[in-house]
């Protein structure tokens, strides 16, 4: 059974699945690994979503506000022992939740073109392609996608 937990990024289990995270996306940014891990830190991230499974972490995600009603999904990321089973599915479903709980109407990310699981998984999600945005504009590896975010019934 997968367990979601709201965190920050102190959180070690955070900070060890990024670590894996960051030595795949080493291996696919290839020389570019530098450029993006820039806009990747996480010293201090309060919206960080952990999966567990038996009470090991094997998925994150979490985002950053960019204005009172925009957030940026980053550090999106399962190990690969556990991918396939809709876990990453689950943490951005729980992150766009919470986004909208504090009052963001929508989200927006960047990956990699070469990402093709994670751009399936957003387009499945109901992110669409847009202009790539800061740093990312007229970076070719890029693609940027959007979603505006549905309020939540009570």
């Amino acid at each position: 059974m997968t367990e979601l937990f709201r965190t920050d990024s102190s959180n070690g289990d955070f900070g060890l699945l990024v670590d894996q995270l960051n030595g795949y996306l080493a291996v696919i940014n290839g020389e570019q690994h530098g450029f993006y891990s820039q806009f990747n830190q996480v010293d201090s991230i309060p919206n960080v979503v952990v999966a567990y499974v038996d009470d090991l972490a094997v998925g994150c995600g979490a985002f950053r506000i960019l204005e009172t009603e925009r957030v940026e999904i980053k550090r999106m990321f399962v190990s690969s022992t556990h991918r396939g089973q809709g876990i990453a599915q689950r943490v951005l479903c729980n992150l766009e939740n919470w986004a909208v709980e504090i009052g963001a109407t929508h989200a927006f990310l960047e990956t990699s073109k070469r990402m093709l699981p994670a751009v399936s998984l957003y387009r499945k999600s109901g992110y669409t392609v847009i202009p790539n945005y800061g740093p990312y504009v007229d970076i070719e590896d890029s693609v940027c996608m959007g979603k505006a975010l549905c309020s939540l019934v009570t």
